[in-house]
């Protein structure tokens, strides 16, 4: 079996990486007619020209962006930052595996098979949020009106927004995904129609806490998927810093990941590497990873300048409020 983690010690590059894990996976498929490798092949592969095509990037980047030169001139006194990124490769390779195990031990527990590497394709292609943005807003205090409450107000204004995302994005060539949720509760701050589309954590929140809401688009020009997040500040502390911050989330993922129960160990290859190249993943040292431009020092004191973990930022745009900040023009 070969991992990712056979490929973190020679100085290359993240693409070249990327390159040569992707043939080798390629090789192996054919060599041991193990499907699910070519289906893990083909999403590196699409991934690696996200990163290396990022011609689109620009045009993608510039056409979210005059959504922010729209709410910068129609909310002087709103506060807000928009962030873009490409997931890093150890977060993307974790997740497929992660879904191989999830699904492939839910069947097993419930039809007592496999899925066939076709089902995997399809479980796969739940993964869209390989380019993310997002979205914080605040409303400073210095610019609340006497008696108003903080919270209520940006929340009013996160929905506001939320409903224009939709209509605003399909006139510049993004089509919103349905979420395939059938969330019981529904904001009557979110307008009915966009209610299949958003998947709102804020009026159905997570047992952590975490609140935000969430909406996926397809962005036909690149011919690829997008997910965007809507939070208020508040919110974004609480799943930045707060109890549901990413390492908690990922720390708890990783827990649910190597558990292998109902699955015996050798009765089916492609989920024993699956497994295992998960937990390879999660036992790397990071000090003693040689990738171009990445550095780290121990498992915490990390110099990501390739995004090989926390990921490409593509996107940093910051709306300070009005008298702070003058970049809309």
């Amino acid at each position: 079996m070969i991992s990712l983690n056979d490929y973190l010690y020679s100085g290359d590059t993240v693409l070249k990486i990327l390159h040569n894990y992707t043939r080798d996976l390629e090789r192996e498929s054919k060599k041991s007619g193990n499907g699910v490798d070519q289906v893990h092949a083909d999403f590196l592969s699409g991934m690696a020209n996200l990163l290396e095509h990022n011609d689109f990037l620009t045009s993608q980047s510039q056409r979210i962006r005059e959504f922010y030169r729209l709410m910068a001139n129609r909310y002087p006194c709103l506060a807000f930052t928009f962030r873009g990124r490409i997931k890093s490769l150890i977060r993307a390779e974790e997740k497929f595996n992660g879904y191989v195990v999830e699904d492939a031990s839910e069947v097993y527990d419930r039809e007592h098979r496999f899925p066939e590497p076709e089902e995997i394709q399809r479980f796969v292609e739940r993964f869209r949020d390989l380019i993310a943005y997002r979205i914080v807003i605040s409303m400073p205090r210095c610019h609340l009106k006497p008696g108003e409450d903080q919270e209520q107000v940006e929340l009013s204004y996160l929905y506001e927004i939320a409903n224009m995302l939709p209509p605003f994005m399909r006139e510049r060539g993004f089509e919103p995904e349905a979420s395939g949720l059938s969330q019981k509760n529904h904001s009557p701050l979110l307008d009915e129609d966009l209610w299949p589309f958003y998947r709102d954590y804020i009026t159905n929140g997570r047992a952590s806490g975490y609140r935000s809401l969430h909406i996926t688009f397809y962005d036909t020009m690149s011919q690829s998927y997008l997910e965007m997040q809507l939070r208020t500040q508040d919110m974004d502390n609480f799943a930045e810093i707060g109890e549901a911050n990413h390492t908690f989330y990922e720390m708890q993922q990783n827990e649910e990941r190597a558990r292998r129960a109902p699955v015996p160990v050798g009765i089916c290859t492609y989920f024993d590497e699956a497994y295992e190249r998960g937990i390879l993943l999660q036992q790397l040292d990071f000090s003693k990873v040689d990738v171009n431009m990445f550095k780290a020092f121990d498992q915490y004191r990390i110099n990501d300048g390739c995004g090989l973990l926390r990921g490409r930022l593509i996107l940093p745009y910051e709306h300070l409020s009005r008298f702070q900040n003058d970049l809309i023009d």
